[in-house]
C-alpha cells in the first residue's frame, strides 16, 4: 500500500502516540494535540452579528487567515469538505469556523481562528455555536483537536461544551522521492 502513496506529497495524520515512519518516509511537523467532544452543548451567540456562508470565492481569504492564525491545516479544497461560515469587516475575514472530517455520528469543528486585531470579542465562539448548532441537529456529535499550548482555545471550547477525550500527536509525514 505505501508503495503506490506519491512521492513528495505531505500527508497528515493523528494518531495516539508519536509517529514512528517506515522506511522512505520523513516526517516534517509533529506537535502534540488534544482531542475535545462537545458532551454538554452551551451555545454563546452574539446579538447582531452579521455571519456569512464562505464560499470558493473566500479561499484566498481564508488561506490568509489561517496562515496567520495557525489554526491547523488548511489548503486550496479544504472548503470542499463541509461549510465554512465567517464574520467579515470592511470586506475582510475577521473570524472563520468550519467543518471538516465526518466520522459515524461525530463532525470534525475546524480551522477555527479570528484575526488578531479582533481577538477578544467572542467571534470565534459565536461562530463555533453556529458550527456545532448545525452538527448537532443533524443528530451528530462535534469534535475537534486543538494544541496543547493553546489555553485560551481551551478554555472557550470548554465553556462551549466540550471536553478533553484523549491526547494525540499531530504529524505531517512526507514520502521521500525514489
Amino acid at each position: 500500500m505505501l508503495q503506490i502513496l506519491p512521492a513528495d506529497r505531505r500527508f497528515y495524520v493523528l494518531i495516539p502516540r508519536q509517529i514512528e515512519l517506515p522506511h522512505g518516509f520523513a516526517l516534517i511537523y509533529t506537535t502534540p494535540i488534544i482531542q475535545m467532544v462537545c458532551q454538554q452543548f452551551q451555545p454563546f451567540l452574539l446579538k447582531q452579528q452579521d455571519v456569512f456562508q464562505l464560499t470558493t470565492d473566500d479561499i484566498e481569504s481564508m488561506i490568509d487567515l489561517t496562515t496567520r492564525t495557525q489554526p491547523g491545516p488548511f489548503l486550496q479544497r479544504t472548503i470542499e469538505f463541509g461549510p465554512y461560515t465567517g464574520i467579515k469587516h470592511h470586506n475582510l475575514l475577521a473570524a472563520m469556523a468550519g467543518e471538516r472530517m465526518h466520522l459515524d455520528g461525530f463532525t470534525e469543528v475546524s480551522a477555527v481562528c479570528t484575526d488578531p486585531e479582533y481577538l477578544g470579542k467572542g467571534y470565534a465562539s459565536h461562530l463555533m455555536s453556529l458550527v456545532c448548532q448545525h452538527i448537532i441537529e443533524r443528530g451528530e456529535t462535534p469534535f475537534l483537536h486543538v494544541r496543547t499550548d493553546n489555553e485560551r482555545a481551551i478554555k472557550a471550547y470548554e465553556r462551549l461544551g466540550f471536553e478533553k477525550r484523549m491526547d494525540v500527536f499531530f504529524a505531517i509525514i512526507q514520502k521521500k522521492p525514489i
